[in-house]
């Protein structure tokens, strides 16, 4: 897809230079796209006058907003890779995360400025602050960057990941995969101009960047800009008519499920997706009921993300489906003959997938089949109509009596009990079966539960050898900054 692509910020300036790219809520301004596109021209040329050059690493930590955007396009414009850091980790950790992609630069806000000073001084680079050192390039920017078409699969930006197994993977980012992520979001809820969507998803996450955040600036679309989640605010920001796209992860709308102002909300005019994990059943049929068909998706920081999305028409028949992998990707189920039924490995190639990690040749060579595809490690089984169910990942399966179990199965039931908001399955080990089920569970507000009762309310559902022998009542699951739940933390818990 494309050798050379475009300066994005440049050509959507050119196209649309007076429409709002964002609102941004934290700082109270608006941007239109020629904004945005003169203001990552000055910090282009401000990071070319501090030293940086092409390939250079440049750390950005800070919440969502504006300069985010206008950073990332400074960086595309000259070549200097973008690496988004976690505002919730203290200096140790993201030392840790950084050791292994050497930046030259800290680019920092005012509200994270210790934490950006103690990594700065440790690392003994560069530490450039939003408020002033931006500002300042931005106010006395006089030229463009004259930045050349960008080659498409050049390291744009790196994402990380969350680091369960070891030290965090940086996964690399491309001009191509933003373009191929675009063009695979956009055909599967129709993105136009006209739309308007809301980023609170954070920064250092693809979610937060491309869902649907980047794909809209590319659009031509308005985003508004919140510098974290604040449910009260989006909720008020949808009702008044503001939004009309929106992606979240199931906490998300977990947690709008338990706001009294979710009926005020005309649900019928927003086109809603979700993605991270599957959207339970109950929640599905709850905001249906609504007038909103959440569509679930599935995508990885490694495709960019968008792979699959549901289709409108039939999300109330497929319920837990992914539906099918969208334009610019294809898939396959590993040990299963094309367009067949079946279950096996998610393994999928296209323009919109990972050149691979960042200074990690041997995470890249282990992620990838002989023949190029993607791994995902995650087990997906297709219907006789086409659809992709995401069973579960391959890691979080375990096995109790020589039987396959799967948690997220055990999960979805647990789910549709009447007094359960949200539950987590994880294998623990056991002398007799190998391994058995763990399950803990969060109540619904002001319901309660005895947690043995759960036991032979799953034995009267589904197998006995799937049955958890240990339920857990829990205030809050241990989660990431996307809101999924931590399970290796679940697990040191039954150690």
């Amino acid at each position: 897809m494309f050798d050379l692509i475009p300066d994005m910020a440049a050509k959507r300036a050119e196209i649309s230079p007076d429409a709002l790219a964002f609102r941004d809520l934290g700082t109270g301004q608006d941007w239109s796209f020629a904004r945005v596109n003169a203001a990552a021209d000055a910090v282009a040329q401000g990071l070319r006058a501090a030293g940086l050059t092409a390939g250079d690493r440049l750390a950005i930590l800070c919440l969502n907003r504006a300069e985010f955007f206008v950073t990332l396009f400074a960086c595309q414009k000259t070549g200097i890779i973008l690496c988004p850091l976690n505002w919730r980790q203290p200096a140790p950790e993201l030392i840790d995360t950084l050791t292994g992609v050497a930046p030259r630069a800290l680019i920092c806000e005012a509200g994270l400025a210790e934490v950006g000073k103690a990594v700065a001084d440790q690392m003994q680079i560069d530490l450039f602050d939003i408020d002033t050192t931006l500002a300042g390039w931005i106010a006395n920017g006089d030229a463009p960057a004259l930045a050349d078409p960008v080659p498409a699969t050049r390291p744009w930006y790196l994402l990380f990941t969350s680091g369960t197994t070891g030290r965090p993977k940086a996964v690399i980012q491309t001009a191509r995969m933003s373009w191929a992520n675009t063009v695979n979001i956009s055909q599967a809820i129709g993105l136009t101009p006209g739309d308007s969507a809301v980023c609170f998803l954070p920064l250092f996450h693809t979610a937060g960047i491309n869902l649907y955040t980047l794909p809209m600036f590319l659009t031509g679309g308005q985003s508004s800009l919140f510098p974290k989640f604040e449910p009260n605010q989006l909720l008020d920001l949808i009702r008044q008519g503001q939004v009309n796209q929106f992606f979240g992860v199931p906490a998300i709308y977990q947690a709008f499920s338990l706001m009294p102002e979710l009926d005020s909300i005309d649900w019928t005019s927003i086109r809603c997706a979700c993605g991270g994990a599957p959207l339970p059943e109950p929640l599905i049929r709850l905001f249906a009921q609504k007038g909103a068909k959440v569509l679930n998706g599935f995508g990885m920081t490694e495709t960019g993300p968008t792979v699959f999305l549901m289709d409108p028409a039939r999300a109330e028949e497929k319920i837990g489906s992914v539906g099918r992998a969208q334009m610019l990707t294809d898939m396959r189920l590993d040990g299963v003959a094309p367009g067949q039924p079946g279950e096996g490995e998610i393994q999928l190639r296209g323009p919109n997938i990972t050149p691979g990690y960042f200074g990690n040749d041997a995470a890249t060579r282990d992620t990838f089949t002989a023949d190029g595809w993607l791994r995902t490690g995650d087990i997906g089984r297709r219907d006789a109509d086409g659809y992709v169910f995401v069973i579960d990942r391959m890691k979080d399966m375990f096995i109790s009596g020589g039987e396959n179990v799967y948690p997220a199965e055990v999960e979805r039931l647990l789910n549709s009990h009447p007094d359960i908001l949200e539950a987590a399955v994880v294998g623990q080990a056991d002398a007799k079966w190998g391994e058995v089920g763990a399950a803990f569970v969060i109540l619904r507000p002001g319901h309660s539960l005895d947690p043995d009762s759960l036991r032979p309310w799953c034995r009267d559902r589904i197998a006995a050898y799937k049955v958890p022998v240990r339920f857990s009542v829990m205030d809050d699951f241990p989660r990431t900054a996307a809101g999924k739940v931590r399970k290796p933390d679940l697990r040191k818990i039954l150690q």
